[in-house]
């Protein structure tokens, strides 16, 4: 009997390890920290590696569908539908995430990115930086579903 509540007991620990993160999947909408407005439909998807990547599903800025003009390398001219702005995010511990990049398409620059699921998993709050969290700005991302 505590051979089976044993086997049991590792089988669950082993399902929660292998569980999905609480990103992975996630549809949200994202708000421009300038203007207040509505800019993108981003979707999370856990990679092999756990880390986690985001991508733009709609472009909500009438005219700024197009291409990524002032990104670099491999995303100069991209079309901005499908293009991958987050990367590397990782869980370090519930609702907590670091060791991020994002791209702005509206600068072509990447940053470092953290961020923490907040009000009960229906915001996002990310922060994008420069070396040090200090030298960065905000957003509040909204979830879409």
């Amino acid at each position: 009997m505590k051979k089976i509540a044993l086997a049991l007991g590792l089988l669950g620990l082993t399902a929660l390890a292998n569980a999905a993160d609480p990103l992975n999947g996630t549809v949200w909408k994202t708000i421009d920290d300038k203007t207040k407005q509505p800019k993108a439909i981003v979707k999370f998807t856990e990679q092999k590696n756990g880390t986690l990547s985001a991508s733009i599903q709609k472009v909500l800025t009438p005219g700024e569908e197009q291409a990524c003009k002032k990104c670099e390398g491999p995303y100069h001219n991209k079309s901005l539908k499908g293009l991958k702005i987050v990367h590397g995010l990782k869980n370090v511990g519930g609702t907590s995430y670091e060791e991020g990049t994002i791209l702005d398409p509206s600068s072509g620059k990447t940053y470092k990115l953290k961020g923490e699921l907040a009000n009960g998993g229906k915001t996002l709050e990310l922060r994008g930086f420069i070396g040090v969290s200090v030298l960065g700005r905000n957003q509040t991302w909204i979830r879409a579903n």
